[in-house]
């Protein structure tokens, strides 16, 4: 059994469980905090039991879970969608401030790294509101001092079996895969990508 510790948020989405079922599976690590919003299906994570210590918490006061921040790797997966949060400022508490509150809390506690998921084409001076708001959080954590090796994926279209519908991009993937033979060079970052790609790529960074 692996000495490493972790702290994943966002264990419930398409990113977030690839993410910890990886985790389950990685000898390196022994024991998976997931601060969840509410109880774990662990049906769909494996050997459930073994690694995983869910949580579920109140993520509108993240910064009364500190201590829980006192661990190796922070793995964050929240994200949310406009028609989710129903409005700018909802989707940008989920996808700017609770991660940027979750970058400070590694900080504070010494995490030796910290990684979350941005998005491809993510630019603080895009007129796209979604880009912009990834861009801005980019920006503010990779400026973050005293926060080690902090590292961002910049996904594009992910495939997986999501628990919403999301019609809109489910044509847009569709459309890539269909095209995906011919998007060479340049466009190739712009191919659909797996949950379980983006999943490794995060552990990756954290293990350099």
């Amino acid at each position: 059994m692996g000495k490493l510790t972790a702290i994943v948020m966002g264990a419930t989405g398409l990113v977030g469980k690839a993410l910890v079922n990886q985790l389950c599976q990685d000898d390196r690590y022994h024991k998976i905090t997931c601060l969840v919003r509410a109880p774990l299906t662990t049906n769909n994570y494996h050997d459930p039991m073994l690694k995983i210590e869910p949580l579920v918490i109140d993520f509108t006061i993240l910064q009364d879970y500190q201590g829980y921040f006192t661990v190796d790797h922070v793995y964050c997966c929240i994200g949310t969608t406009m028609k989710k949060a129903g409005s700018k400022s909802a989707f940008r508490k989920v996808d700017f401030e609770y991660v940027h509150v979750c970058a400070q809390l590694a900080r504070a506690q010494r995490a030796k790294s910290f990684v979350w998921i941005s998005s491809i084409g993510a630019n603080a001076k895009s007129n796209n509101f979604y880009l912009r708001v990834k861009g801005e959080l980019e920006n503010a954590i990779l400026t973050m001092p005293q926060l080690p090796n902090a590292a961002a994926v910049r996904p594009p279209l992910l495939m997986g079996n999501r628990s919403d519908h999301r019609p809109g991009e489910a044509w847009g993937i569709k459309i890539l895969e269909g095209i995906s033979p011919i998007m060479k060079g340049p466009l190739a970052k712009y191919r659909p990508v797996y949950a379980e790609q983006v999943a490794n790529e995060m552990i990756n960074l954290q293990l350099f």
